[in-house]
Formats: structure tokens, sequence, C-alpha cells
């Protein structure tokens, strides 16, 4: 498994990749397996290439193969959780509905504490029944600068593509 590490706006992460997908990202005070042999990939470079596009709104999407590991309901939650719109978020338990468990909401929280590849795969979209930040590995302030940016670059899209079609009549 290689990883390396990033500078970021947002700090430094380690990206993980092992067989040729995304495997892992880390925040600086993430422990690390000792399995890690610290290697820069054509992978991890343009993971790193896509994580800073995101910071900078120049993305919206990653095309990133990753296969994280964990459980069945685990892995169910995890590719959920990449369907929640960009610039959107959900409820622990409207996801735990939608995963056909409506009971399941705090299963879905721990699936979220338990995604090895936050941000590629947008846990932090994910908050409480109330509206408010709750839990997540890289901080509180971390998620929510993740979704402040997330909702100002849609909200640009949004009136940009408005103004694209005042113009067009």
């Amino acid at each position: 498994m290689s990883l390396y590490y990033y500078e970021t706006e947002a700090g430094n992460f380690g990206i993980a990749e092992k067989n040729g997908s995304i495997t892992h990202l880390f925040f600086e005070e993430d422990p690390l397996p000792q399995n890690m042999e610290i290697h820069e990939t054509a992978l991890l470079r343009e993971a790193a290439k896509q994580l800073r596009q995101y910071l900078a709104k120049e993305r919206t999407r990653f095309t990133l193969p990753m296969k994280p590991v964990g459980t069945e309901f685990f892995q169910k939650a995890w590719a959920h959780l990449c369907t929640i719109p960009y610039g959107e978020t959900l409820t622990y338990k409207a996801l735990a509905i939608r995963l056909g468990s409506p009971r399941a909401a705090r299963a879905v929280g721990l699936a979220n504490r338990h995604n090895p590849i936050p941000i590629l795969i947008p846990c932090h979209r994910v908050i409480g029944s109330n509206g408010s930040l709750t839990g997540y590995r890289g901080g509180l302030a971390l998620k929510q600068r993740l979704l402040e940016l997330e909702r100002i670059a849609a909200d640009h899209k949004k009136i940009a593509a408005d103004h694209k079609k005042i113009a067009e009549k």
C-alpha cells in the first residue's frame, strides 16, 4: 500500500492507494497503519490534484477508482453517500431510510465514522436531524468549511445558470 502526504489550503492530507484504487484519506492527526510505504504514485498525484480542485471550487465530484474496505452495510452506506448532491446535506435518519433501514440512523453514523476515504466519499454531507453538524473525524470546523465551500460554489453555479437562461430569452 502506497501513501503520500499533500499540502492543501485546508490542511495536510495523506492519501493511500493499493492495487490501483484509493483506499484511504488521512487527516494530519490520524494514526497511520504500519504497512504503509511512503511513495508517490501517478494515482496519488491525480487524487491530490482532484482534491485541490475540489477545495478551489473547480470540481464537484471525484473521478477516481476507490476501494474502501468495510462491512456490507458500511459499503452500502458509503455508496449512498456518493449520491448526495454537491452542496446539499442529508440527515442520518434520511440516509438510513434510503438504505432501507429506517431505524439505522446510529449505524449510518458508525459507517460515517469508519469511512476510510472522507471528503472523496462525502460523509461531511450528513448532518443531525435538527440541522446540527455532528461528529466528523477531521473535526467540526473542517466539516463546516467543506459544507460552506460546497454551498457557495453551488449557489454561484445556480446564479450563473439563471443568468444564462435570462440572456437566452
